[in-house]
């Protein structure tokens, strides 16, 4: 009989591990499986290996297994750090970014990541990072915006003459 071979193996086995890590039930059976290869005698490095984990998950399964036994195996509760804004402070600062900056006393037109850092802290006393407030921005449905870049003593009329999009009501050359 000749062997069986799947097309693609690399992108399957991603396909699998990434359907693996969709729900708590597969994840589960994932680590059982762990487990069984363990106990049919392959190392952890070798189980590791095959499941596509790193050796010391691997290890930390076989702990979780002897200690607790199929519980320790099972998902569990993870608090996770608590939000640093609760919701009316997140609706608040909602308000604020759909006002221009200017009207809040800053002199940048644009809201970007460090200003709402910067005014956060100015207004509200919460610390959080440039990244974090950018995250904030997508979760409040805004998305970035980037000002076109003025050269210092530019000619303006070679400046519209060079912009690849027509201004408004001209029509494009061909």
């Amino acid at each position: 009989m000749r062997k069986l071979e799947i097309e693609n193996p690399e992108f399957i086995r991603l396909a699998i591990q990434e359907e693996i890590a969709r729900s708590e039930e597969s994840r589960y059976d994932h680590r059982l499986h762990g487990i069984l290869l363990v106990c049919s005698g392959f190392s952890c490095s070798e189980v590791a290996e095959m499941l596509g984990q790193s050796r010391r998950t691997v290890q930390y399964w076989v702990k979780r297994f002897e200690q607790s036994g199929f519980a320790g195996l099972q998902e569990g509760f993870r608090t996770g750090r608590p939000r640093a804004m609760d919701e009316e402070t997140i609706e608040k600062v909602g308000r604020d970014l759909r006002l221009p900056p200017r009207e809040l006393g800053y002199s940048q037109n644009l809201w970007d990541g460090k200003l709402l850092s910067h005014h956060l802290a100015q207004s509200y006393g919460i610390q959080l990072g440039v990244r974090q407030c950018q995250r904030l921005f997508r979760e409040l449905g805004f998305r970035r915006r980037k000002p076109r870049p003025v050269i210092a003593q530019a000619d303006p009329e070679a400046q519209r003459a060079y912009k690849k999009t027509p201004s408004s009501g001209r029509q494009r050359r061909r």
